[in-house]
């Protein structure tokens, strides 16, 4: 019995000292200038944007694979379906990676790239892919992550299908609002 309350006598402090973290959960304000609110797409978000995406391209009668890239251009999913060449998989990886990083349709990209003799070298950046079916995703003004979508039959239903990929009523746009 000694034991045991000489355990709880010792212990239990202990126990509540460890808990005590932050429980105001103040920041100071030295952590908010090297610290910036966030928002993390989920895999439920991918998944949904996925489905917005596929029905557009069903609704054109086109096989594609999509995916889906957070804020930092990680993989978060990719879709691909039955008789969609292999080499779309990689080509829709790196258009959702392309829209992320510039921030930009890689449709509007790509393009704008041929035009101007100061940025026709993006395409030959390792990683880029100026192709059309590239679209950043937004919430709240903040970019969130990317889509990207291959094996259309062209730039243009790849565009088309992708920016098809928004959530309205989860506030995720593929246009800044």
């Amino acid at each position: 019995m000694k034991f045991k309350l000489l355990i709880l006598t010792y212990l239990f402090p202990s126990i509540l000292i460890a808990q005590e973290g932050n429980p105001g959960k103040r920041v100071s304000t030295k952590a908010t200038t090297y610290l910036s609110p966030s928002y993390q797409l989920t895999l439920d978000a991918a998944v949904a944007l996925a489905k917005q995406a596929r029905a557009c391209a069903s609704h054109l009668g086109k096989s594609v694979t999509i995916s889906i890239v957070d804020a930092a251009g990680q993989v978060i999913l990719i879709s691909c379906q039955e008789n969609v060449g292999p080499h779309n998989t990689e080509a829709a990886r790196r258009k959702a990676y392309t829209s992320v990083s510039t921030k930009t349709p890689t449709l509007t990209l790509s393009r704008s790239a041929r035009s101007n003799p100061d940025t026709e070298n993006l395409a030959n950046l390792p990683e880029l892919l100026l192709l059309g079916g590239g679209c950043p995703l937004w919430f709240e003004g903040k970019l969130i992550g990317a889509v990207g979508v291959a094996g259309g039959g062209s730039p243009e239903n790849d565009d088309l299908i992708a920016k098809s990929a928004g959530i309205s009523e989860a506030g995720i746009f593929t246009q800044l609002n």
